[in-house]
């Protein structure tokens, strides 16, 4: 006995589900993230249009690239072994934390400065007051 075909979304369902724009989801369907079938002028997305989006979404929220969120996404789409994916997701992942924990010490150094700043004008100002 055969299983019955899971039933399609709308993209209502998916802007709900994820709580984004259906303006979002022409997005990704622009970038050939998504390809859902029509029924006349209404789109029908598939499970693995579902899944898709939710890997896009998430490289986003990662802040991965564009380019490496559809890399990624297309690994996943033309291989039943993720193996060779999931090893280039690491990678792009980790290249991502190298990248976040720089811009943390640039902050920090940053933050460092402006704290100095601030004790030069607070002395500055200080100064003026007791003149």
């Amino acid at each position: 006995m055969s299983q019955p075909a899971a039933a399609p979304f709308t993209i209502s369902d998916l802007a709900r589900e994820f709580g984004i724009t259906p303006r979002t989801i022409r997005f990704w369907e622009d970038q050939g993230i998504l390809a859902p079938e029509r029924e006349g002028s209404k789109r029908v997305f598939t499970r693995g249009d579902r899944a898709r989006l939710k890997m896009a979404l998430r490289g986003k929220r990662l802040g991965l690239s564009l380019a490496e969120i559809k890399d990624l996404i297309g690994m996943y789409s033309s291989t039943a072994d993720e193996t060779p994916q999931l090893q280039e997701c690491l990678r792009v992942i980790s290249k991502r934390r190298q990248a976040l924990e720089q811009q943390r010490e640039d902050i920090e150094a940053m933050l460092s400065e402006i704290a100095q700043f601030e004790i030069l004008c607070q002395e500055e100002i200080s100064r003026r007051e007791q003149d």
